[in-house]
């Protein structure tokens, strides 16, 4: 079964507006009209997208580039075969209040990017690195698999994934301090 999808922009908003399968000919439209789009959170956390006077539970999912985490956010609707992708949001900032802050609070839930200012330690178990730093927010521990090594962005930091999906964000190690650096050598090229 082959999908063809046509985009459609609405602002910095990317939206799935046909969904035609080749295989069967059928076509199930989603039509959004910009001011009919908009985001609600609920008080248990659950993400909902209003579509046409229709409230459609999605699920946020975030996209690449690890370096900007909080943009280019998919979300997506239905279960297993019948999951889709609805729309994508390239940025939240230039989305309603409303929606922005439903969005934000899923980001929130879905995961953090936290900013690290030292590395204490990284001891190596099996098959686990176990990570001791101190971030803006405090003292804090996670654990990376021993083949996830930290990725380079282009300003020259380092984005590290924890094995619960966190995102860890190092400055550049010209930033860092001594001991920081002299516990993350061999880590680096």
């Amino acid at each position: 079964m082959t999908d063809v999808l046509e985009l459609t922009s609405i602002g910095n908003l990317i939206v799935m507006a046909s969904d035609a399968t080749a295989e069967t000919g059928s076509t199930e439209a989603i039509e959004f009209v910009n001011s009919a789009f908009e985001l609600r959170g609920e008080d248990d956390g659950r993400l909902f997208v209003m579509i046409n006077d229709e409230l459609v539970a999605v699920q946020l999912r975030q996209c690449f580039p690890w370096s900007q985490p909080t943009r280019y956010l998919s979300l997506w609707s239905g279960d297993g075969v019948d999951e889709r992708e609805v729309a994508l949001v390239d940025d939240p900032a230039n989305l309603p209040p409303v929606s922005r802050a439903a969005l934000e609070q899923a980001l929130a839930a879905a995961g953090f990017v936290l900013q690290v200012t030292r590395v204490e330690s990284i001891k190596e178990e099996v098959e686990i690195r176990n990570w001791s730093v101190l971030t803006k927010h405090g003292p804090r521990t996670f654990q990376t698999h021993l083949d996830d090594w930290p990725r380079e962005l282009p300003d020259g930091a380092l984005l590290i994934r924890d094995v619960a999906g966190d995102l860890y964000r190092l400055p550049p190690t010209s930033e860092l301090d001594k001991k920081s650096k002299e516990v993350l050598w061999s880590l680096l090229d």
